[in-house]
């Protein structure tokens, strides 16, 4: 067999991860027919069917979801090799909103360290207003937060994250009593949409749990004392969107951006592998 090209097992990853060729396209910056064509010649070398594709869906082939693991170790490998001749050390310092983090965590820090084993990456999780006041003083090479609408032209748009009332399934809520929510508190500006929504639609509320981060306010939801609002793909296992089931209004999306500075390449594209990655698992 001959060698494999990098580039098609690369688009192959891409396409299984976003489960679409439209958002592969873009995150690669080619067209659709392009990817199609390096997919097909990749599973005519193999002899396997990688993907199954019908109008609405993709997904991985039993055969796909087998050889997935090995194409990801292989492009691992290559981003390891180009990177060999690059050992000097570097540190980057990336702030990200609390928010938009959940358990897809260890898979991220994994990607970008098989992009740039020799990058050290500092990553710092806060909330969004304190992780642009850390990254306009300097503190930070990079930020990822929930998009502030004075800021638009200054930074990168990256995906738009949906927020729902999570719970878990067969809350009870007693007739009468305001609906216990878990926020951030005040200073949250995904907190402020809600309440402001339920407030314009007459519903009575209360907050009965206020932490920071999605882990911490998903953990009070899993745990059945309150009504969390997260981002959807943040959802502990085990919750559900009790939006419709209670009659709740809907919530804004908001746009997650990317701030950043960095001119070198090495730094471009290591911001532009989060960025990919972020992109993959709010597809997912």
């Amino acid at each position: 067999m001959k060698a494999l090209d990098l580039d098609a097992v690369k688009a192959f990853v891409f396409i299984a991860d976003l489960q679409s060729f439209t958002r592969a396209a873009e995150v690669l910056d080619t067209t659709q027919s392009a990817l199609s064509l390096k997919l097909r010649r990749l599973e005519e070398q193999l002899g396997r069917r990688l993907l199954e594709r019908t109008p609405r869906q993709v997904r991985l082939s039993a055969e796909g979801a087998v050889f997935l693991d090995a194409a990801r170790s292989l492009m691992g490998a290559h981003e390891r090799a180009v990177a060999s001749f690059e050992a000097e050390r570097r540190r980057l310092t990336i702030g990200i909103s609390q928010m938009i983090v959940g358990s897809e965590l260890p898979a991220l820090l994994r990607r970008m360290n098989e992009h740039d084993p020799h990058l050290l990456i500092e990553m710092r999780v806060a909330g969004s207003r304190e992780v642009m006041q850390a990254y306009e003083e300097g503190a930070l090479d990079a930020a990822l937060v929930v998009q502030a609408d004075n800021r638009r032209n200054q930074g990168e748009t990256i995906f738009t994250e949906s927020f729902a009332w999570i719970g878990v399934p067969h809350w009870d809520l007693r007739p009468g009593q305001p609906l216990p929510l878990s926020t951030q508190g005040e200073s949250c500006g995904i907190r402020a949409a809600a309440v402001r929504a339920l407030d314009e639609a007459g519903i009575a509320w209360t907050e009965v749990f206020i932490g920071k981060g999605a882990a911490v306010l998903g953990a009070a939801a899993a745990a059945g004392l309150a009504i969390a609002v997260l981002a959807r793909r943040t959802a502990p296992s085990g919750t559900i969107d009790l939006g419709q089931v209670l009659s709740l209004p809907s919530l804004p999306t908001q746009e997650v951006v990317l701030y950043s500075a960095l001119n070198d390449r090495r730094s471009r594209n290591a911001m532009r592998t989060l960025a990919d990655a972020f992109k993959s698992l709010s597809a997912a």
